[in-house]
């Protein structure tokens, strides 16, 4: 592989499998709250958040993390105030303690911050403006959950990283349109480990950890837990194949309903990020998989799955459990096949069916908001991508013309994509309205 690709495909492991606590979008909000506070350099007295629906969408319906059980907008920006740390960026509110939580309920009763929905700005805004002492300041965030794109304090620009229509979005450093199945699968081969290990652990570590807790804890609907008891009883891969659900589901029972544990991202999503690691890893432990397989595993998973929302975005009505899923299966395909000593070329045919099958099949499952359900779209997600990867093992895939199956599985992945992106954009509105009751 050459070495600019080879730099290109590690820098955006680097850039997308970071630690966030709590879910993303009520994170983000802490996080601008925090900075804008810190901008602001004293307490504010007031505090205005203005949100696009898809962050509204999935704050109302999530705990935040570390809040004592609360809900919303206006508890992530007052909390992430009042006792958050900005410099831990989406682990803002790690550091909250409980005389900050009774704080933040304190100025909440007070009506200490005022939220407002944004239309025609990015599907990923937050702005916070804060007041206090005759200063103002304001935060802003765009594209990513921890890209600032603005600061203002007292009418003086601090920060201007702002897309315009004569401008592209800023280049992070790594260019996801250069991913494509091939060079995935040539980067998981020929990675140094070395360069992987220590973010890939981090991975298998925080997402074990809290699909452990999740496993243990009366969380949600408890998803994760009742698919594990139904393992109890079964056998050989069967038995795996509900385990590997059952892990993926409990980490986002637990996270959905405000587990303060950390956890490794994929997407800018915790549950895809939960999503795409536990699978594999349960697979590697009934297989005993030496590490640097798994590694290599999570590689193509992690890849894959960020392969797919490059077309979609970070934030839309297409449920990015389908996408990590479907890497997921990618990276227990691989697993298999290694072990089995197929050739790359084969390795490459089942994997490139696997994504046909699976995202043609589930592809366009919506995303009505982060919440306990969320958990139970996962499990049916990773049901369907290991039936998808099945499938392609026996040879079977579905055929160019059929729906939006197209020649080659990067045409259809960017067909399903554009479906997501495009043709579900109407559909993103109106579940918005529903939930806030228009």
């Amino acid at each position: 592989m050459e070495e600019t690709l080879y730099r290109n495909h590690l820098a955006i492991l680097k850039e997308e499998l970071l630690v966030a606590l709590g879910c993303t979008e009520p994170i983000a909000i802490a996080y601008a709250g925090a900075k804008a506070r810190q901008l602001l350099g004293a307490m504010p007295e007031q505090c205005q958040v203005y949100c696009s629906g898809n962050i509204i969408k999935n704050v109302k319906g999530v705990i935040v993390p570390n809040s004592g059980g609360m809900r919303g907008m206006d508890v992530a920006a007052t909390l992430g105030i009042v006792g958050g740390d900005p410099e831990q960026e989406l682990a803002v509110l790690e550091s909250v303690t409980q005389q900050d939580i009774e704080h933040a309920q304190a100025l909440l009763k007070e009506n200490f911050c005022q939220c407002h929905l944004v239309e025609e700005v990015d599907n990923l805004y937050v702005l916070v403006e804060v007041t206090g002492g005759g200063h103002c300041a304001k935060v802003e965030i765009q594209e990513h959950h921890n890209h600032i794109t603005y600061m203002e304090k007292d009418g003086e620009v601090v920060l201007d990283h702002r897309p315009t229509p004569q401008t592209a979005p800023k280049n992070t450093g790594a260019d996801r349109m250069l991913l494509n199945l091939q060079n995935i699968l040539e980067f998981a081969e020929e990675v140094q480990l070395s360069d992987v290990q220590e973010l890939l652990q981090r991975q298998i570590d925080y997402n074990c950890a809290i699909s452990t807790e999740g496993l243990k804890g009366n969380y949600g609907v408890e998803t994760g837990r009742i698919l594990m008891s139904n393992s109890i009883n079964a056998m050989g891969l069967n038995r795996v194949r509900l385990q590997a659900r059952a892990a993926a589901a409990a980490g986002s029972d637990a996270r959905m309903s405000g587990c303060s544990l950390p956890v490794v991202i994929n997407s800018g999503s915790g549950n895809q990020g939960i999503t795409v690691t536990m699978p594999i890893v349960m697979y590697a432990r009934h297989w005993e998989a030496d590490q640097a397989l798994l590694y290599r595993a999570l590689v193509i998973g992690n890849l894959v799955s960020v392969h797919q929302k490059k077309y979609i975005g970070s934030l839309s009505a297409y449920c990015g459990a389908t996408s990590a899923a479907t890497g997921a299966a990618c990276g227990i395909g691989y697993m298999l096949l290694k072990q089995q000593g197929d050739s790359t070329e084969r390795i490459y045919k089942v994997l490139g069916d696997t994504i046909t099958n699976s995202i043609e099949t589930l592809g366009g499952m919506v995303c009505d908001g982060a919440k306990a359900s969320c958990a139970a779209k996962i499990g049916i997600a990773v049901e369907n991508a290991l039936m998808a990867l099945e499938l392609s093992l026996a040879g079977n895939v579905f055929q160019p013309g059929e729906g939006m199956t197209m020649e080659n599985p990067e045409d259809t992945i960017a067909a399903v994509g554009r479906m997501g992106r495009v043709g579900m954009k109407s559909t993103d509105i109106e579940i918005l309205n529903i939930m806030l009751g228009k």
